[in-house]
């Protein structure tokens, strides 16, 4: 089973939206909430090269934000990407 990592702050609307699409799939994912960790955030955009919120992580890969988490919904990657 993949794994999916969800990075999110507070408040954060897009993240809601990110979460609330992962939910309506019927999709576990890990929320990883950075809003206090000024040292995760760093480590996220050493990572991922991102400086915004939310970034969305399938086994490693990078998704990216809501958008991007969106159109690989809608696209079928995202699924092609869990069934692998």
């Amino acid at each position: 089973m993949s794994k999916i990592a969800v990075y999110t702050t507070d408040p954060c609307g897009y993240c809601r939206q990110a979460k609330a699409l992962l939910a309506k799939r019927g999709l576990d994912y890990e929320e990883i909430n950075l809003a206090k960790d000024g040292a995760g955030r760093a480590e996220l955009a050493a990572r991922t090269g991102m400086m915004t919120f939310p970034q969305v992580l399938v086994d490693g890969e990078l998704i990216g934000g809501f958008t991007e988490l969106y159109a690989a919904d809608q696209s079928g990657r995202l699924a092609e990407l869990l069934a692998a």
